[in-house]
């Protein structure tokens, strides 16, 4: 359902013609003029409210927004206690166009039907517990202010628990979960490619090599017991439960970007602006995009890079998540959030790419 815009309500008023509802509007976190309402509808869906609360225009990234379809893995969802797995894109971004952006005035809202069963494990019957949980990375107000915390992190958009029923739902076939067309299957040097030229082919073929050459170094590094600033600058403070946690990721991505039978494959079809996307649990394919191409074989968000970030992102890999983008972000993140950092995508590419290098 496409969102559109309704009058400033209550956070608490229920929809005419909702199914359900339940108490769903979140509190302002620090100076986050935004306030979110959810309620239950259809079954495997929840109906979003989306107030500007504050006196100043706010400009947010559509995909950190719960606006119809899902771009990124924005909501916590878990079925008797147990979490169920996100089947939505995981993307690589680079810094947001101004296409990008919704605009929110003073007091004006947003409404949009999200169908979590498209993009979460919602296939048995149980109770279910939502909870929308978006970082606002790049998010402003029309005085030039960045909706941050006061340790420097983007603000959380963030909902109160809502627990509904479903009786298991399957994902919406007709949506096709985003996937480009097909087109000619190739197995080259142990690399499957989909849809590639043959110029394709060469580029993410040297991307491939020059990405297990960072992870086979990344692991390296980390089995040496190194921790010195590479360590520190992406990860964060010492603890030896984390860095066995890192230690482990990139085990796990060299093992994994390392095999040569045709199980890394490489997806040309898409024509989107970011870099790459994968689904974490369909391993190991990778969608590259536009600018993917644009970006160096090595460097910083580099083609090699990329493939590390994505790779890192399957669940039986890493897991991770994307807390935040950019080299920047990442470093506050390590910082602020060591934990969050161990999560996140972009910290994982820029401590293999190393750019600038440090020990």
């Amino acid at each position: 359902m496409k969102a559109t815009l309704v009058r400033a309500i209550a956070g608490t008023t229920i929809l005419a013609g909702a199914v359900a509802a339940a108490t769903a509007a979140a509190p302002i976190t620090g100076k986050n003029p935004l306030r979110v309402s959810m309620y239950a509808t259809a079954n495997g869906d929840v109906e979003m409210i989306l107030t500007n609360t504050g006196n100043k225009i706010a400009r947010v990234p559509k995909y950190q927004l719960p606006l119809g379809e899902l771009q990124a893995k924005l909501f916590q969802v878990s079925r008797d206690g147990e979490p169920v797995a996100y089947e939505g894109p995981m993307i690589k971004r680079g810094l947001p166009l101004a296409s990008d952006f919704a605009i929110l005035r003073p007091g004006q809202s947003i409404r949009s039907v999200v169908p979590l069963a498209d993009a979460y494990d919602m296939r048995k019957s149980g109770t279910y517990t939502i909870t929308l949980a978006s970082s606002m990375q790049h998010a402003s107000l029309s005085d030039g202010s960045m909706l941050k915390n006061q340790r420097g992190l983007p603000l959380t958009l963030q909902s109160a628990p809502l627990r509904m029923y479903a009786a298991g739902k399957l994902p919406d076939p007709a949506r096709g979960k985003g996937k480009p067309g097909g087109g000619g299957t190739s197995v080259v040097n142990g690399v499957t490619y989909v849809g590639c030229t043959s110029t394709q082919i060469s580029q993410a073929g040297t991307a491939v090599n020059s990405a297990r050459g960072y992870s086979e170094n990344g692991k390296g590094y980390l089995n040496a017991g190194t921790a010195g600033a590479r360590y520190t600058t992406w990860f964060g403070a010492y603890t030896s439960s984390r860095y066995a946690t890192a230690k482990q990721h990139f085990v796990s991505i060299d093992s994994a970007i390392d095999q040569a039978g045709g199980q890394v494959k490489i997806n040309c079809g898409c024509s989107q602006s970011y870099y790459a996307y994968v689904y974490p649990t369909q391993p190991y394919e990778i969608f590259v995009c536009r600018a993917f191409w644009t970006a160096p074989n090595t460097g910083t968000d580099s083609k090699a890079g990329t493939l590390i970030h994505e790779m890192s992102h399957f669940n039986v890999v890493a897991g991770t998540d994307d807390h935040v983008y950019g080299q920047a972000g990442a470093k506050s993140l390590a910082i602020s959030n060591p934990a969050n950092a161990l999560d996140n995508a972009d910290n994982h590419e820029y401590f293999a790419e190393n750019n600038p290098s440090q020990n």
